[in-house]
């Protein structure tokens, strides 16, 4: 398939790619931006790992064609510390020991970055169905779910 040329916005810097359309978003923002955080765990989007925001919505970026992202803002796991300061949920994940693997966590962080921004003090069955969509086979969920807790209440324990 002939290569063609098109401008995604990551994590507010715009970009040109001149690549095949066929490509995923997952792909090329892996591949093209050097952009590592989102993983191909299952390459079907049953998974989570690949999650991305775009337009400030969840997707599974294994697959999105890359094409049909131009033009709307994507947020990658690396787009979201600020100033060199991790995003309180990302702080939070680290303070509560929700890391281990750490192949998850990137779908992890970003699908609970979007139920808070969505609503800001979610009830616990809402953030496990805010995450969902992200299998984790190491943690068994209990301090991913207390660490969005946590930065809903301000980082106080619920």
């Amino acid at each position: 398939m002939a290569k063609q040329l098109f401008a995604l916005q990551v994590n507010d810097r715009d970009y040109e790619l001149f690549t095949e359309p066929s490509r995923t978003l997952l792909e090329v923002i892996r591949d093209e931006l050097q952009l590592t955080g989102a993983k191909e765990g299952c390459g079907t989007g049953d998974c989570g790992a690949c999650t991305m925001l775009v337009n400030g919505r969840v997707v599974t970026s294994c697959l999105m064609l890359a094409p049909d992202a131009a033009g709307r803002p994507i947020r990658t796991i690396e787009g979201l510390a600020e100033d060199g300061r991790l995003h309180p949920l990302q702080q939070a994940f680290i303070d509560h020991g929700s890391v281990q693997c750490g192949f998850c966590i990137p779908g992890m962080i970003l699908s609970g970055v979007a139920l808070l921004e969505r609503n800001p003090h979610p009830t616990r069955d809402e953030i496990r169905r805010g995450l969902a969509g992200n299998l984790c086979r190491c943690t068994g969920y209990r301090k991913i779910i207390e660490a969005v807790e946590s930065t809903a209440n301000g980082g106080q324990p619920a």
